[in-house]
């Protein structure tokens, strides 16, 4: 049993929990947090948003040096792409990041337990490390941060090398001459941008109608051309029956999703992308009759706390997004409740990035939406085709959409598809969240030449009146 009886213990130290640790910490509580990963930080961290975003980058830049870097006068002879040293540059990221963490939890006095941890009751938590050892953790609060992990689907068994999941894929050990995605969201959009920029063929298939189908429509219908003109073959309202590895690869079988003739796909590198669930298996839940609801995930209510007195969760573990920052500002808040203060997050102006290229990033309600719902709104929309930093650049694929209350003004969604959208989001998010309207977005001075006048343009069309366009 441990000596110290701790005022709040985490479970699991991704976004979510080392941010709940530490903010809990500087509220002057005593916290424990228990990891059964060697390295701090999550799937985010490790396996996730950041490594994915370190080969994002370093595919943009080989991609830039192969195809656009003559257009500005600059010649590049002999080009290749030494594939050893980029994956060891993203691992030197993934290292130098959890690192960093570790160095907070040190800094901020957090207990790290080793091991997977288990709810006995809502004032202890067991802990189990690697060679069997059992340990007994006394705290007086629970916060459950355990995150999420790949959805399977039947008749696809992943094996690793052949059947990947996007963790192997961060790291395959040569360039597939042929990759197929199964789901067509940001995950599999992401990973497939890597690996086509290197070379491979990239067929993704998608269930739905079209790619990532929670987003803008109008959004959707341009990345998906612009995805397609990149070079990705995209095959959506398909299904994958299944998928058989050959000598050489696999072959996927998939047919039409209302039913229809099959056909074969052979490949080198299957990559399954079609979601995530809730890591709550094994926590002990049921033996301490925390609720979860038909999805699996656990419910809580306004200040994150579970039906069970004293235990908390937050993350991908409950309803929303399963989105790193979604996952900080619980972490935040839970730890403010905890310690007896007021914790805050807006559920309705969270943003959310996919970081190919061009970059597409959303925050509110898409028009969908608000059609399904019966409110009646304005739209603005403007062209990065008529920015002059982004024809400057010649980069002007995409554009800023604004969706606006007809009767109020009030900003309801913004939906940006272009380069650096996931930075121009946060003027969007930052308006939404202080209530502003579309003519107090217009009304604000933007650096000129700059990406972010496409968004003041974008609502001073939501009154008809954008000047360039």
């Amino acid at each position: 049993m441990s000596e110290n009886r701790f005022d709040v213990v985490i479970i699991g130290s991704g976004p979510g929990g080392y941010v709940a640790a530490i903010r809990a910490a500087q509220l002057g509580l005593k916290v424990g947090c228990v990891e059964k990963r060697k390295t701090l930080g999550g799937t985010c961290l490790n396996i996730g948003c950041i490594p994915s975003k370190a080969l994002l980058h370093a595919s943009e830049k080989y991609e830039e040096a192969k195809n656009h870097f003559a257009t500005f006068g600059i010649q590049v002879k002999g080009l290749s792409v030494d594939l050893k040293q980029m994956l060891a540059e993203k691992d030197k990221t993934v290292a130098e990041l959890t690192g960093g963490v570790d160095f907070l939890f040190k800094k901020n006095r957090i207990t790290r337990f080793s091991g997977t941890g288990k709810i006995l009751d809502n004032e202890t938590v067991e802990v189990t490390s690697d060679d069997g050892k059992a340990e007994k953790v006394l705290t007086k609060n629970i916060i459950i941060a355990t995150g999420s992990d790949v959805a399977p689907l039947k008749g696809v068994d992943i094996d690793g090398k052949t059947v990947v999941t996007s963790t192997e894929a961060l790291s395959l050990p040569k360039v597939p001459k042929h990759l197929v995605i199964i789901g067509g969201g940001y995950i599999g959009l992401e990973m497939g941008s890597v690996w086509r920029r290197l070379g491979s063929k990239v067929t993704v298939v998608e269930f739905m109608d079209r790619i990532t189908p929670g987003m803008d429509q109008d959004v959707t219908k341009n990345f998906t051309r612009i995805l397609k003109k990149q070079g990705m073959d995209i095959k959506t309202s398909t299904k994958v029956v299944g998928v058989k590895k050959t000598k050489t690869g696999a072959d996927v079988k998939v047919e039409p999703a209302q039913g229809g003739k099959s056909e074969i796909i052979s490949c080198d590198v299957v990559l399954l992308s079609i979601g995530r669930i809730p890591l709550t298996i094994g926590l002990g839940l049921e033996n301490v009759g925390v609720a979860l609801d038909d999805r699996g995930r656990v419910k809580v209510n306004g200040r994150f706390e579970t039906n069970v007195k004293g235990i908390y969760a937050i993350g991908d573990v409950i309803e929303g997004p399963m989105l790193a920052h979604k996952a900080e500002d619980e972490g935040m808040a839970a730890a403010e409740f905890i310690a007896g203060h007021t914790g805050y997050v807006n559920p309705d102006v969270i943003p959310a990035v996919i970081y190919t290229m061009p970059e597409v990033a959303s925050v509110g309600k898409t028009e969908e939406q608000l059609k399904e719902a019966g409110i009646n709104y304005n739209v603005g929309k403007f062209p990065f085709s008529a920015n002059s930093r982004a024809k400057t650049n010649r980069a002007t694929d995409g554009f800023v959409k604004i969706l606006a209350d007809a009767k109020s003004d009030r900003v309801l969604g913004v939906h940006i598809i272009g380069v650096d959208a996931g930075n121009m989001i946060a003027e969007a998010v930052l308006a939404m969240e202080f209530g502003a309207s579309a003519e107090d977005i217009a009304l604000t001075c933007h650096a000129h030449p700059t990406h972010t006048e496409a968004v003041k343009e974008a609502a001073m069309a939501v009154d008809n009146r954008a000047i360039h366009m």
